[in-house]
């Protein structure tokens, strides 16, 4: 009697394979890679521009532009967490692209109608508003990320994924180079207006495309399970509550706000090198803006080579825990040598790790919350946060100049900050593994069996008298 022979099943395909890819996500993440080349593209059109007009009332002026910056962003939260409450999701990530579309058009006008306006008070509320707008463009695109694939998926892809950011970080410094001179650059503001809008058709269509996330309703419950068109609704202060309630949300948060800190004193040790090295604006922008760009590619580099695989191989604890040890190292040299060479590799390694490495791990650590939580508390951590480090960072470097002491006093401040930041990327890690999935719903305990009362006998009566 013959065997009939199993059916092959299918092997992956080779460029599949080495991506860690499979054929059914293959358009999410098509399109999560365009929604995220387009912001990148959009941010660094402007960032050079902001570091320059931020530069031209001193290095001192910009420490209290973080202040500013802070406590907008402070403000700006509960009017999101509103609006994550009482819109739809594509409808609040909608009108969150659309006013920082309105507003480059009120500074494209601004430069082009009443250009004696245009001074100092101005560039400084452009950085304040930039810095801003930085923040929120990117965390409303990884929200909705974490929202639409799974922690596994997070882990393999988000790094493939932030390569369409790489190479919109790398497009964007190099379409600046291209349009300014025949455009002039306020009508750079308009063309970063245009991605903008790309990137928000972008994520209507991974809207349509990516399977919904929503958390499963238990027999009986008779509700359907949360769909695109159901708000998410709860308080605008949700996810401040959240933060400070969950000991894994306050985890991440203190992590943000440590790599926020060590992140400022890098920039502001460049802005120092960069003023002595040239008192030009256009030259500092150019030379800031070939920082960027060199930076990037150094990103990308890491994105297709290693993050995926230190992912996988090591976990995100240990993912997370290799940009404080890298920032660690960077500031002992600098501190050693003291080069401009120094500053740009350090400076290249830390953006490199953080956003080829880092990002993606972190990110990964939001797939494991509620989707409140993905909106509220992660908007309150990516911005409120975030801001917080960069102005504690901001005020220390400059006691620490203040106080006489240079980049070996910095690197002393820095050792111990990036050991305890180590390991809470690695406490992190461990947590995010324990961390039941989103909309888990845990078995109820089940009643105790009830023991049938077996009735007692009648008492005896007494004789009648």
């Amino acid at each position: 009697m013959s065997r009939t022979p199993k059916p092959a099943r299918p092997r992956p395909r080779l460029p599949l394979s080495l991506l860690n890819l499979r054929r059914e996500e293959i358009r999410p993440v098509l399109i999560a890679s365009l929604f995220f080349f387009c912001v990148l593209t959009a941010l660094m059109l402007l960032r050079p521009a902001r570091d320059a007009l931020g530069m031209q009332r001193g290095i001192e002026s910009i420490r209290w532009l973080f202040v500013g910056t802070g406590l907008l962003t402070l403000a700006v939260n509960p009017l999101f967490g509103w609006l994550v409450s009482r819109l739809r999701r594509l409808q609040f990530i909608a009108v969150t692209y659309g006013f920082f579309v309105l507003s480059l058009v009120g500074f494209w006008a601004l430069l082009v109608f009443a250009p004696g306006s245009v001074g100092q008070r101005s560039g400084q509320l452009f950085y304040v508003w930039f810095s801003v707008f930085n923040l929120f463009a990117t965390m409303v695109f990884w929200a909705l990320l974490a929202d639409r694939f799974t922690t596994e998926q997070g882990k393999r892809l988000f790094a493939l994924i932030s390569v369409g950011g790489t190479l919109g970080a790398i497009f964007g410094p190099w379409l600046t180079s291209q349009l300014a001179r025949p455009l002039g650059t306020p009508s750079l503001l308009l063309v970063a207006g245009g991605f903008l809008l790309l990137a928000l058709a972008a994520a209507r269509l991974l809207g349509r495309v990516a399977p919904d996330r929503a958390a499963p309703v238990p027999r009986g419950a008779g509700s359907a399970p949360a769909s695109e068109n159901e708000r998410i609704g709860g308080s605008a202060w949700a996810g401040l509550r959240a933060v400070f309630r969950s000991p894994y949300l306050a985890g991440i948060a203190g992590y943000v706000l440590l790599m926020s800190m060590l992140g400022t004193f890098i920039y502001f040790t460049r802005l120092q090198m960069v003023a002595t090295v040239s008192d030009s604006l256009d030259a500092r922008a150019a030379l800031l803006g070939s920082i960027d760009m060199w930076t990037q590619v150094a990103v990308l580099a890491l994105q297709l080579t290693l993050t995926g695989r230190i992912i996988r191989r090591f976990g995100l604890g240990v993912a997370l825990a290799i940009l404080p040890v890298a920032s660690a190292l960077g500031f002992i040299g600098l501190a050693i040598y003291g080069s401009f060479v120094v500053l740009i590799l350090l400076e290249a390694t830390n953006r490199a790790v953080q956003r080829g490495i880092t990002r993606p791990a972190r990110e990964a650590l939001f797939t494991a919350v509620s989707r409140e939580d993905k909106y509220k508390a992660k908007a309150f951590v990516d911005t409120f946060i975030y801001r917080t480090g960069d102005l504690v960072g901001a005020q220390t470097e400059g006691l620490l100049g203040r106080l006489g002491l240079a980049l070996g006093g910095l690197a002393s401040v820095v050792v111990p900050l990036a050991t305890l930041w180590a390991a809470l990327g690695i406490w992190l890690g461990r947590e995010q593994a324990r961390q039941p999935p989103p909309g888990h719903i845990a078995p109820a305990a089940e009643p105790p069996p009830r023991i049938a009362r077996v009735p007692s006998p009648p008492s005896p009566q007494a004789p009648q008298q």
